[in-house]
């Protein structure tokens, strides 16, 4: 909902297309901002896509994750029959977030000269 959110989320897919082995990677949006679920779909098939994996880059599975995603994927099904496409399961618990919010607490830490 945030403009800098926008730009960060705009930021991992870049760094996702550069480390990951994606031929298209493209950042949509379930609300609120463009593009949304169906445009950024319409761009993966624009671009040649076949199989689609929709990755949902929330920590937990709420109720985007568990019912507005399936949906909007029946709704593209309903327009690209011959599409497939899966969703991944959100960041969740994983070793590495929790190196992450070490690093950042330390930041934390010396940004307030507590360190």
């Amino acid at each position: 909902r945030v403009a800098e959110a926008n730009d960060a989320l705009r930021v991992i897919a870049e760094q996702v297309r550069n480390a990951g082995d994606f031929d298209i990677v493209e950042v949509a949006f379930r609300e609120l901002h463009s593009p949304d679920i169906q445009t950024g779909i319409d761009r993966c098939v624009d671009q040649g896509a076949a199989r689609i994996v929709l990755y949902p880059y929330f920590l937990f599975a709420g109720a985007h994750v568990l019912e507005d995603l399936p949906e909007e994927m029946n709704q593209a099904k309903k327009r690209y029959p011959d599409l497939e496409m899966t969703m991944g399961q959100p960041l969740g618990v994983h070793p590495k977030l929790g190196e992450i919010v070490c690093e950042r607490v330390a930041e934390s830490l010396t940004a307030a000269g507590w360190s």
